[in-house]
């Protein structure tokens, strides 16, 4: 987001459901305890954010999954993990691939709850503003190149309280998304000199002009690009005096999860810059996580 200029917006309301889509069952123990696969969705939400997560629960997370789809609630409850869900030392869950599917190496940082703090440099006229920055992952599916989450901006001066917005991304994985936005208003040229501020993208950068990077072993280069779109505002109107019509260029290091990004709208100020770190708050243990936007 980003201090207001032309634009149009219209009013979002939006609920997040949990529902069952399919369980198939299988023994996967020879005889012993059966095992179930869950796919979950967040209901109500744009298409693109019809995001799908593979788990595979003990029988005793069974239960409390069968207990929250009774009470039908609207909201989506997700669990967390600290470190790498795909070996949690609990057993509790673990992520799964669906049949066909072969999971990318996992990144601590992108577990479901983990939670970012930085700054992002806002220029407005003349004046240049330095906004304490909250983000936190409310969803990611690495096969499908997606990840969504709320951003909290705090110290707006045009705002009495702080604002947040929930958000989509896009990983670029030559698989989902390449470099090339194709949308939002942003060219090739504009996203290669987006990209290009960027130190990690220097070694790509020969072979993004030449085919859009398509020849590229990304799962294994240390730093992730992505593509963050704000989608709505969650706790005020558009009336606020922010705008959320462009979006922002991310470099994600996987080594330390820290995030630098720039914001991309033709009518607004050009390189922006966010800064934001991981941070271990609300990472400690394992809970049921609840989140609700109207």
């Amino acid at each position: 987001m980003t201090t207001i200029s032309k634009f149009k917006s219209f009013p979002v309301r939006i609920n997040w459901d949990f529902r069952d889509l399919e369980a198939e069952k299988e023994d996967r123990t020879e005889g012993k305890e059966k095992g179930s696969g869950r796919v979950w969705r967040l209901k109500g939400l744009p298409h693109s954010a019809q995001s799908r997560f593979a788990l595979e629960f003990s029988p005793c997370w069974q239960k409390q999954v069968e207990e929250d789809r009774k009470t039908s609630r609207s909201l989506i409850t997700t669990p967390q993990c600290r470190g790498n869900p795909s070996k949690s030392s609990s057993g509790l869950f673990r992520t799964v691939a669906m049949p066909g599917q072969v999971l990318p190496p996992p990144c601590t940082f992108l577990n479901v709850g983990q939670a970012f703090t930085g700054t992002q440099n806002v220029s407005s006229g003349q004046k240049d503003e330095a906004w304490k920055v909250n983000v936190r992952l409310q969803g990611c599916d690495i096969q499908q190149g997606y990840l969504c989450g709320s951003m909290e901006a705090l110290n707006v001066p045009s705002a009495e309280t702080p604002v947040v917005t929930f958000w989509e991304g896009e990983i670029v994985d030559n698989k989902n998304y390449t470099f090339f936005t194709g949308q939002w208003d942003a060219t090739r040229d504009t996203d290669v000199k987006h990209w290009d501020r960027f130190p990690s993208f220097g070694p790509l950068k020969e072979e993004v002009k030449k085919d859009g990077g398509r020849s590229l072993d990304l799962a294994n280069y240390p730093f992730m690009f992505m593509r963050w779109k704000e989608k709505f505002f969650v706790n005020v109107g558009t009336d606020c005096g922010l705008t959320i019509a462009g979006f922002y260029y991310v470099c994600f290091s996987r080594s330390d999860g820290s995030v630098n990004g720039f914001y991309y709208d033709p009518n607004s100020s050009p390189f922006q810059k966010l800064e934001l770190i991981a941070t271990n708050e609300g990472r400690s243990g394992y809970s049921f996580a609840t989140y609700k936007f109207q």
